[in-house]
């Protein structure tokens, strides 16, 4: 809370405080750019292991075998009793 200077405490010592508390903020501010980028590469590595990942599912696939099975599968779900 603001308080209004007082005669123990004078009113430049306010811009004093603002000063050191500018110089907080911007040293937190500093702190935080220099990890902007770190959020930037963890994306691009996960999104390169999605893709990683997809290609390996349609190799997986492409099979006659896997293929086959999945069919199976899809006709067994769909008949009835």
């Amino acid at each position: 809370m603001h308080q209004a200077p007082s005669i123990d405490r004078p009113a430049r010592e306010e811009p004093a405080r603002w000063a050191r508390a500018r110089r907080g903020l911007m040293a937190v501010m500093r702190r935080l750019a220099r990890e902007r980028g770190a959020a930037t590469a963890e994306y691009a590595v996960a999104t390169m292991a999605a893709v990683g990942f997809a290609g390996l599912l349609v190799v997986i696939l492409r099979g006659d075998e896997v293929r086959g099975i999945l069919t199976d599968l899809v006709r067994n779900a769909l008949t009835v009793g």
